[in-house]
């Protein structure tokens, strides 16, 4: 089927225990791509394959599936809402047209929502709103919407209304056909009779009617007009205006339910279809030229335009692996040749499958729209662009963060050093937030990423998928190192040793910049006492230094370098020297500069029951913790702070002991800070220890 106006690509994302994996499981069951409904709870649902997400009731990597609904192909990708994998989250809604943004009836808006919405306001990707488990105890939909509207700034435009609630709920009323829809007690999602509205809502659902149709009309002149005049646009004149809107994201059409109860999800299903964009309607990818400027062309969505498809994904398993690819435009076939921009290499397509969770289903050819699996490459990460030799192109690329944790690991039997080589190579080809390095002295292998439960899967990976059992180091909080002063200094670099000679000379200034802002260089030499050939050399001198800070040997940010004068020498100046002079420099001028540790300060959401609410805050002032906003909820208070990354080791079992087990909490990188002075001795104490140890 190659009809683009019927194709929609969508993600469904939320925080963590919203209710994501279940809805993709209804979905799934009511398209009749499965047929036994699996539960997250049992460890049995389709898009948590995974062990480890089994075992622990979580999504940890998204699953992409294809099912259809009215006529209409849905390519879903279900994300992670833990926020050790946001980056899962991240490169979904790059290559999605749409989304819907499930949230909890009695949690709300809750952190990682905030952060999910975030990336998917940066990606300008349409939405529909679900506001799921309207069954729970202290749920509330009309609660919810106001939390979407106050925390999340957005403008949710109410569709159904909950007839019930919590355990009383029994379906929804559709305000544009006035239609109750109501599920029998039977739990089977197909057994619902479409009912005139219950006579004790028909006052608020003409309210919320009315707030619907005069935002929808605001789309259209014409609609507007008829409106104001007292006449109301038909059903499709309605709907075409909630379409126009939802995808300009002007408004974000809002439905409730409960996927686990089976009530509500049909009326999502008719949303994607009637209100998310198909791949012809979002607006075309820009295309970089090779050297990553604009270009000015853009990727239309065109089977028979040159291809450009974007890699967003490399998953292993035991048939090899797999480069999950949306493709923009074009038709990529079986055994033709790509080239990749970012290696300048080609590239032959094997196969191409179409994925359900980790079941596959081998097809011919993949056109623009489509999001496919291709089997047989070789050299493509994430991120990487894949297009027509003849017709070269880059897509926009993606950005990654930087991981603020890490932990060594060493193999317990050394026979398994090479297996572990191996295993790693494949893991961080598949998670772009996940890095590895060997530390020459000791020979340990550091493994880095975004949390203590990320690395912890990680591990666990290791372990039970390559068969590699290894001894784990202690946490350790990626540290970093700033100046504090501005100092004009200059270094001499003098060597004859026979023949020719080394002479470098250069006056510079060290000063500190805006948080945020890395290593900066500038030149102002005028006058050619420093030739212009040399400037790069000084650059790279001081830029490859920056790895390794004066206090405890970690990176350095947030400096800026600017060479103003120096001297040179016919004969015996060069770039080497130039550089070797700047290295020099760095390492004569930073302890001059008044050098701070930097330490990684975390974004906490914490929850707990209001009668422990003292016993929480106490323990966060201890742990360094500034508290920030207090909010009551239904069913207890919600604390936001900031606290170092190295105090929160451990807290989840710390908060389980405060809060009888009730507490929760989740935690996502904010900014670096400076670090108490005795914070800073202990840091460089360690440092030097390690050193010491490495030495001997």
């Amino acid at each position: 089927m190659s009809d683009l106006s019927k194709y929609r690509n969508i993600g469904i994302f939320a925080h963590v225990d919203a209710g994501k994996t279940t809805t993709t499981e209804r979905i799934l069951k009511l398209t009749g791509k499965i047929h036994k409904l699996g539960e997250v709870h049992d460890g049995e649902s389709t898009t948590d394959f995974m062990d480890q997400e089994k075992e622990r009731g979580i999504t940890i990597q998204s699953a992409a599936t294809t099912c259809f609904w009215n006529d209409h192909r849905f390519n879903i990708i279900d994300t992670p809402g833990h926020v050790d994998f946001t980056i899962e989250v991240y490169r979904s809604l790059k290559v999605l047209d749409g989304g819907i943004g499930v949230f909890c009836g009695s949690g709300g808006v809750e952190p990682q929502s905030e952060t999910n919405w975030r990336y998917a306001n940066d990606s300008k990707v349409a939405r529909l709103i679900y506001v799921n488990k309207l069954d729970r105890t202290g749920a509330d939909f009309y609660k919810v919407v106001e939390q979407v509207k106050n925390v999340l700034g957005a403008n949710p435009l109410v569709m159904v209304l909950p007839i019930g609630a919590e355990n009383d709920l029994k379906g929804v009323v559709d305000l544009l056909t006035r239609k109750a829809w109501v599920w029998d007690s039977s739990g089977d999602p197909l057994n619902f009779e479409i009912q005139d509205v219950p006579a004790d809502m028909v006052d608020k659902v003409e309210k919320y009617r009315e707030m619907l149709i005069e935002t929808a009309v605001e789309q259209d002149d014409e609609a507007m007009e008829m409106y104001l005049g007292g006449e109301e646009p038909s059903l499709e004149t309605i709907k075409k205006c909630v379409r126009k809107g939802t995808i300009h994201l002007d408004f974000f059409p809002t439905f409730c339910g409960s996927s686990f109860k089976n009530k509500g999800v049909q009326n999502v299903l008719d949303a994607v279809v009637d209100y998310l964009p198909s791949p012809t309607e979002v607006p075309p990818q820009p295309i970089m030229d090779l050297e990553g400027n604009e270009s000015g062309k853009f990727a239309i969505v065109d089977q028979k335009g040159p291809v450009r498809a974007l890699a967003f994904k490399i998953m292993d398993d035991k048939y090899g692996a797999l480069t999950f690819t949306r493709v923009y435009s074009g038709t990529i076939t079986k055994g033709m040749n790509l080239l990749n921009t970012f290696t300048g290499k080609t590239e032959r397509i094997g196969r191409i499958v179409q994925m359900h969770a980790n079941d596959r289903i081998e097809v011919e050819n993949a056109v623009a729209g489509d999001i496919v699996a291709l089997l047989g490459i070789k050299n493509v990460q994430t991120g990487h662009t894949l297009c027509d030799p003849d017709h070269p192109g880059t897509l926009e690329p993606m950005v990654f963060p930087d991981p603020v944790i890490s932990i060594a690991v060493k193999v317990k039997d050394q026979s398994q050093s090479e297996k572990l080589g191996v295993a790693i190579g494949k893991m961080v080809a598949e998670d772009p937030s996940f890095r590895v390095e060997t530390d020459e002295d000791s020979g340990e292998t550091i493994l880095k990423g975004m949390g203590e439960l990320h690395l912890d899967i990680k591990v666990d990976i290791l372990k039970r998928t390559y068969g590699v059992e290894v001894e784990v180091g202690k946490p350790q909080v990626a540290y970093r190192e700033t100046i504090t002063q501005t100092i004009n200094d200059t270094y001499l670099h003098k060597k004859q040793s026979g023949g020719s000679g080394q002479f470098a000379k250069i006056d510079y200034t060290l000063e500190p910049t805006e948080p945020g802002s890395g290593f900066e260089f500038e030149s102002k030499v005028v006058g050619g006492n420093v030739p212009r050939e040399f400037w790069p050399a000084v650059e790279k001198g001081f830029r490859t230094s920056v790895e390794k800070g004066v206090l405890a040997g970690y990176p350095c940010l947030d400096f800026k370098v600017t060479l103003n004068d120096g001297a040179f020498h016919a004969v015996d100046s060069s770039a080497m020297a130039f550089e070797t002079a700047s290295r020099a420099a760095y390492r004569q001028s930073m302890p001059k500069a008044s050098p701070e540790i930097l330490e990684p300060i975390m974004k906490l959401d914490v929850f707990c029951t209001e009668d422990k609410m003292g016993d929480v805050i106490g323990d966060l002032n201890r742990r360094r913790g500034m508290i920030k906003i207090q909010e009551p909820t239904n069913t207890g208070v919600r604390i936001k702070a900031d606290a170092p990354l190295s105090e929160m080791f451990g807290y989840i079992g710390a908060l389980r002991t405060m809060t009888s087990g009730r507490g929760q909490f989740s935690m996502e990188f904010s900014h670096y800070a400076a670090t108490p002075k005795n914070v800073s001795e202990q840091v460089i104490k360690e440092a030097r220890e390690r050193e010491e140890a490495r030495r001997k």
